[in-house]
């Protein structure tokens, strides 16, 4: 077996935008016995797939005497769903104390995918040795978490009776709210807005990540200190105080929470001193800032569908001058985005069976052109098995249909919107649909298009164009909304971008890997976004 070890820790694997941190439990059950007078002493070993080699990441603790091993060592990964993150779970018999592994007896492995693992949360898998076989009766099970505390808290914060600081006027006060640090020392982690001319003001409800304001801790010390404002920058103190998040969560809506504000100067000189004024806290509110692999983890699936553009511009299939060319090497830049974006999303469909329509063809038997035909030429059943279904379906239809035009993109997207629209009637965070477009060209139905995006941005749904070949790709930029939001022909506004356009031609001389992370990047967010929206928590979510 190839295993390389790398000469130093493995350093950062991927990319720097790194969505989160995942914890992976592994447990092994009937594993082979591989010790005469005692059963085997298993450790599990984790690789990563980097650059085409197997690179050791971490390894487990050995349990000794164990078929049925628990680890209590955990893998922890960044997690990137944008990028295919290959995973081997190797498990050997520990026999001598040497780190090399080829001393010690192997008990089987298992392969896959990250996005495999979190889509399903948890899964149980035969281990199979070196010749693929099973090994024995040799089970692994692998469960995920997300290692981050999502929690964020809100506070109404006021004050009453705050000491008067300006000659002139009244003060103009702000609060800010500090942690200790490593080192010990107060460090600033929220400040609010400026009230001018007031003893009494009213602050603007905020909201921060509890990690920031206490490192996740509920009784660990926050200090509040109050100021009243001067444009020079030289802030006049009112006063401070001491509390803890748990003390905040006593405030209600109701009953507020009421905090003396102290000035220790102030204490010492004078000797019926009482406080500086009162701050108050009108509402404190914990909840959990969900995250997109919380989502996923919860048992959400993402519904793939494919568009592709059959119209007439992109020259005769049969030669090499079209863009529908199948080259000798089997692919073309269609097939090429298929497989980019289709094998990222589809470790996150369970049943992992996908529409594949066509757009802008004559059809037979009576070659009416058709702008939302299954590729498979089976309209009640549109659906190809995993993208290799795709890329036969895709390869078996183009000799049997005449590229047409114009190029209508709105009745695909009204296609897929139609079931994004039937989810919502669940009211649950179950599926969200992404639409694939691959075109050649300048969309013929523009308006419609626009109006089309528009209406599916209120829907668990989002669409990716990739542009084939060299034209002008003007159009698209203008559906992307990143820079501008997008109007319907009515004036109505989108709710949200949906829309990542990419043209294929920037890729074609990068690693396959970067057009999948370019037209991906966007969709966590945008998935998030959506639910977040519609305060829809994960499935199997836990209160903050």
């Amino acid at each position: 077996m190839a295993y390389t070890v790398p000469p130093s820790p493995a350093g950062p694997v991927g990319s720097q935008y790194c969505v989160c941190k995942v914890e992976l439990s592994i447990c092994g059950q009937n594993l082979l016995d591989r010790d005469v007078t005692s059963k085997s002493d298993p450790f599990c070993v984790l690789f990563m797939e980097v650059n085409g080699k197997w690179v050791e990441l971490d390894r487990t603790e050995t349990a000794v005497n164990n078929l049925n091993p628990a680890f209590a060592k955990k893998f922890i990964i960044d997690y990137h769903f944008e990028e295919v993150q290959k995973l081997k779970f190797a498990l050997f018999d520990q026999d001598k104390s040497s780190t090399q592994l080829y001393e010690h007896d192997f008990l089987g492995e298992f392969s896959c995918t990250l996005g495999t693992i979190v889509s399903s949360k948890k899964i149980t898998r035969t281990l199979l040795l070196g010749n693929g076989k099973p090994a024995g009766k040799g089970m692994i099970t692998i469960a995920a978490q997300e290692l981050s505390d999502n929690r964020v808290i809100t506070l109404s914060m006021a004050g009453r009776k705050l000491d008067k600081k300006d000659l002139f006027g009244k003060s103009d006060p702000f609060l800010e709210f500090y942690k200790t640090g490593d080192d010990g020392k107060w460090m600033l982690v929220h400040r609010t807005e400026v009230i001018k001319y007031t003893l009494d003001p009213v602050w603007k409800p905020f909201t921060v990540p509890l990690v920031s304001l206490c490192d996740g801790d509920m009784e660990k010390l926050i200090k509040v200190v109050c100021y009243d404002y001067d444009s020079d920058g030289g802030h006049d103190f009112i006063g401070e105080f001491q509390t803890s998040v748990a003390r905040l969560c006593e405030a209600q809506d109701a009953s507020p929470l009421e905090l003396e504000c102290i000035n220790p100067k102030k204490q010492k000189k004078k000797k019926n001193y009482k406080n500086s004024g009162i701050v108050i806290v009108k509402s404190c509110k914990i909840t959990r800032d969900f995250s997109f692999l919380d989502y996923i983890l919860g048992g959400c699936q993402l519904m793939f569908t494919v568009g592709i553009d059959f119209t007439a511009s992109n020259g005769n299939p049969q030669e090499p001058s079209s863009l529908h060319y199948i080259n000798p090497l089997g692919t073309n830049e269609y097939l090429s985005a298929i497989w980019a974006v289709g094998q990222i999303i589809q470790d996150y469909d369970s049943d992992k069976m996908f529409p594949a329509l066509g757009f802008g063809a004559q059809l037979p038997p009576d070659w009416k052109v058709s702008h939302e035909f299954a590729i498979n030429f089976n309209p009640r059943n549109p659906f190809c098995s995993g993208v290799e279904g795709i890329v036969q379906a895709y390869s078996a239809c183009l000799p049997h249909i005449r590229f047409y035009g114009p190029t209508n993109f709105s009745p695909i997207i009204n296609h897929v919107a139609r079931f994004a629209a039937q989810a919502t009637q669940q009211e649950t965070a179950s599926q969200y649909f992404i639409l694939l477009i691959i075109t050649d060209g300048v969309i013929s139905d523009m308006d419609e298009t626009r109006h089309a995006v528009v209406q599916a941005s209120k829907l668990p749904m989002s669409i990716i164009i990739v542009g084939v070949g060299n034209a002008d790709f003007a159009a698209m930029e203008f559906l992307d909304g990143d820079s501008r939001v997008l109007h319907s022909h009515t004036g109505e506004e989108a709710v949200r971008d949906i829309v990542q356009f990419v043209p294929f031609r920037n890729f074609r001389n990068v690693p396959k890997e970067t057009l999948a992370k370019a037209v991906l990047a966007e969709l966590p967010q945008q998935v998030v976004q959506y639910f977040k929206h519609q305060n829809l928590p994960p499935i199997n979510s836990e209160p903050a």
